[in-house]
């Protein structure tokens, strides 16, 4: 994502007319502007596509591909849709204006284009992309990558829909007391450090963290996008967990710190997966028996001293490449009947 400085952007000039490019671009560079431009449609939106534009200012009448061509392309593009366009044409009739807006153009302004007019036009479209652009940053932060492409896929409602998933529940092991051993700052920065480390576990297999509670996670493999092999990635990033904490430890152990550990369960089966709050604030997470059972089988590793326990479901759906090992049926608060668990071998 482009940074917009104050007054100056990067700007894409497309006309099939080169006095009209070269008298336009002179104007717009005047004002402060970094400006490129294109001789019709086909090269623009080859332009856009290898190189990073703030706004495009558009033609309609181009040989190869005219001016309704590219904003159709650029509507259906995910990376270019959000792209501000002012059409500079000498078409007449409503109709055309009215299309042009309709297809995502910010505005109509007709040839001979008053200079005035258009700079007033190119710093609000601006100001607008810059807005846009904070709201995407504060996404970024604030929710996955799959919930973000879910959000603007789909669109914001309270609610849920019923999945097929797997999902994950996890924690530091002994946290409080170590939390009490040490100074807060030295609490934060160990926190950073494992969400760094699992969360790139986590979505490195197409996992999802939809909850943080201080040391706890809880992911979701399998929504808001589906996962085919969801048990198995599920396993296979807590296995990669387990490795990377290994591997912090050594780095504690030097620096005369204690070593962690953690406590991983999964659960297959189906849940319904959604956003829940209010209007005003909402998360996206999972519910249901499924989500229950991993949270018990994510306590029960303090038991049963293994760092990953999984379910029947999980292990049914595993390939014979992970080893595990029956621990037999467990009886676990809110279940009527005992439950089958297995232990996963971390290596």
């Amino acid at each position: 994502m482009r940074e917009l400085r104050s007054g100056t952007a990067r700007l894409l000039v497309v006309d099939d007319n080169k006095v009209n490019r070269l008298l336009l671009t002179r104007n717009l560079e005047l004002q402060g502007h970094s400006v490129a431009s294109a001789e019709n449609g086909r090269v623009a939106l080859e332009m856009l596509r290898r190189e990073g534009f703030d706004l495009l200012l558009l033609d309609m009448e181009m040989p190869e591909l005219d001016g309704f061509q590219v904003l159709e392309q650029l509507v259906n593009d995910r990376q270019l849709r959000d792209l501000p366009v002012i059409v500079t044409s000498s078409l007449e009739g409503v109709e055309n204006v009215v299309r042009c807006i309709e297809l995502g153009a910010e505005d109509y302004l007709s040839k001979p284009v008053n200079p005035v007019l258009l700079k007033a036009r190119i710093g609000a479209s601006l100001e607008k992309k810059r807005l846009r652009d904070q709201q995407k940053e504060l996404m970024r932060r604030f929710a996955t990558p799959e919930v973000e492409e879910d959000l603007e896929t789909s669109g914001f409602s309270l609610g849920g829909k019923l999945v097929r998933a797997s999902v994950m529940f996890s924690d530091i092991r002994g946290f409080t007391s170590l939390a009490e051993s040490q100074p807060p700052e030295e609490t934060i920065e160990l926190l950073n450090t494992y969400y760094e480390l699992m969360f790139d576990a986590i979505s490195g297999h197409g996992g999802v963290v939809t909850l943080m509670m201080g040391d706890g996670l809880m992911s979701v493999f399998g929504a808001p996008v589906p996962v085919a092999d969801h048990a198995e990635s599920a396993v296979r990033a807590a296995q990669e967990m387990v490795e990377l904490i290994g591997l912090f430890n050594v780095e504690r152990e030097a620096a005369g710190k204690p070593p962690i550990k953690i406590g991983i369960g999964i659960a297959s089966g189906e849940m319904v997966a959604g956003y829940t709050g209010t209007n005003k604030r909402a998360t996206y997470t999972c519910i249901g028996d499924t989500v229950n059972l991993a949270a018990r089988l994510e306590e029960h590793t303090k038991a049963a001293q293994r760092m990953i326990l999984i379910d029947q479901a999980t292990r049914s759906a595993l390939s014979e490449r992970v080893a595990v090992e029956s621990l037999g049926a467990v009886p676990f608060r809110g279940k009527a009947t005992a439950v089958e668990v297995f232990a996963v071998d971390p290596n």
